[in-house]
């Protein structure tokens, strides 16, 4: 039949994601919510303090932020030149060849589900405690976590840009009170104007690869800028800036409030952190702002793991959507919701986890805080580390056959120097991986998540090299997006 009289494809599959809908703010709140400001300066920073003992969190965080910064020189021009939902999979695939793509993304899809679960655990076992001091009901954590599930759910098949303004509302709100609380330890009795935290000597010390490896995780979803240039203003423009703004103001925030809440500390942060955890954030402010402000502190907290929540769940949907789209999963995932421009069964899907996974835990009786939200977020963050190391090799791969277009220093200079540099990154977090876990060498966490990644890398690239023997289409469509899309339309069609 020919092709003319054939439909290539339904109406709802779209080869592209809704375009024009977010400018550089927008951009912004999708990554900065990702990191979840709050969430790192009351969770991951008196934790880091606790664990390592390390007083030199400050510094950690300028340094992995210069790090990073040097990595997106040649990770942002390589997004002038590749819009595609699917980032690390599209980078890798077209850097290092279309197999490492393939296990480039399965281990995107779990490093960011990890995440987006680890937030249900973590918001339903910090939420209860607080809602029977509130209002005086007794709930389980799962009843709460489901609640949010629900909203995030919802939200996850709505235009892109409403969950940018719910995300930009939630931030700039998060964003102000670690700003307030951060100026209030600077008035507290017991506050001692501390050199310790911005010591870089301490970065060579025992036990500052895990100092490192924390910081790392207080950027994670930076790199997640370049996953939105399809639906970006002028992407070649958006994608940078909104990068780089990101990266800067989550290295001034972190660096100020935790140098701010050290000195508050008076000499006592690490013992104080100890005992108290991520109160230690609020008690020290609470002092001077009052009970008002802790109580308006601990209902932010809730809110910064809720904006992770939504920023998580559409980078995970829009990466389904683009290997579903390019034929790599099943079809279905490359389908969005009409008028909305939506990735609709890739959201689908990871609302169906997220449910499964809340279940489990409940019916199981397993620890939400530890099991599912510390443990979660660390095997989440070891997985974006080794993606973002990879990726910085593809750069180089992508460039040296591509070179036209961008100078020396965005071609190779920049990517050498990242590449060494989270190469490093890398091995400490591995050789370190027992204290980021908090457990003891040789216990499982230590060898299962390792272990998961080196699966799922060689059964992606075993997955790809099938599809290249069998589906010949579909593997030279690898990384291509929208234009893989189009490719498959008009073979099918001709069939």
């Amino acid at each position: 039949m020919p092709a003319t009289t054939t439909p290539a494809r339904p109406s709802q599959l779209s080869t592209a994601l809704a375009r024009d809908r977010l400018g550089v703010a927008s951009v912004v709140f999708f990554v900065m919510s990702a990191a979840a400001p709050l969430t790192v300066v009351a969770g991951v920073v008196p934790t880091g303090l606790a664990v390592t003992g390390l007083t030199a969190i400050s510094v950690a965080f300028l340094a992995v932020a210069v790090v990073l910064a040097i990595f997106a020189v040649g990770y942002v021009a390589m997004a002038r030149h590749i819009a595609n939902a699917g980032a690390f999979y599209a980078y890798v695939a077209q850097g290092l060849g279309r197999p490492f793509g393939v296990g480039a993304a399965w281990v995107a899809l779990l490093a960011y589900n990890s995440f987006q679960l680890a937030s249900y655990g973590g918001f339903g076992a910090i939420a209860a405690p607080l809602f029977a001091d509130w209002f005086g009901v007794d709930l389980q954590w799962w009843t709460i976590a489901l609640v949010a599930w629900a909203l995030v759910a919802v939200l996850g098949v709505r235009d892109v840009a409403v969950n940018g303004k719910v995300l930009a509302t939630l931030l700039v709100a998060e964003i102000i009170l670690v700003a307030v609380f951060s100026v209030a330890d600077l008035f507290a009795p017991t506050f001692e104007a501390s050199a310790a935290p911005v010591d870089a000597g301490s970065l060579v010390g025992a036990g500052a690869g895990a100092l490192l490896v924390m910081a790392v995780t207080g950027f994670v979803g930076f790199e997640q800028s370049v996953v939105f240039s399809e639906e970006s203003r002028d992407p070649r423009r958006t994608v940078p800036r909104a990068t780089y703004i990101a990266v800067a103001l989550i290295a001034v925030l972190y660096a100020f409030s935790s140098w701010a809440m050290i000195s508050a500390a008076g000499g006592q942060a690490v013992e104080r952190a100890g005992t108290e955890g991520p109160e230690l954030f609020f008690n020290l402010a609470s002092d001077r702002l009052g009970g008002a402000a802790l109580h308006l502190g601990h209902a932010l907290f809730l809110t910064s793991l809720i904006a992770a929540m939504i920023s998580f769940h559409n980078i995970i949907a829009r990466y389904a959507f683009s290997l579903g789209r390019e034929g790599v999963l099943p079809r279905a995932f490359g389908r969005t919701v009409p008028g909305t421009g939506a990735p609709k069964n890739g959201s689908l899907a990871q609302s169906a986890l997220g449910l499964i996974a809340i279940l489990v835990y409940a019916i199981m009786g397993w620890d939400p805080l530890v099991q599912l939200f510390f443990w979660g977020g660390t095997t989440g963050g070891i997985g974006v580390l080794l993606l973002i190391t990879v990726t910085s090799v593809a750069v180089i791969g992508y460039f040296a056959r591509n070179p036209s277009g961008e100078d020396a220093w965005h071609r190779l200079g920049a990517p050498a120097i990242g590449t060494v540099l989270l190469l490093v990154m890398t091995y400490l977090a591995l050789t370190n991986i027992a204290t980021l876990f908090g457990v003891e060498p040789g216990s499982e966490p230590t060898w299962v998540v390792p272990l998961a990644y080196g699966v799922l890398t060689v059964t992606g690239v075993g997955w790809a090299l099938i599809l290249r023997r069998t589906r010949p289409v579909v593997y030279e469509g690898i990384g291509l997006g929208a234009r893989s899309a189009g490719t498959f339309s008009f073979s099918e069609a001709t069939k």
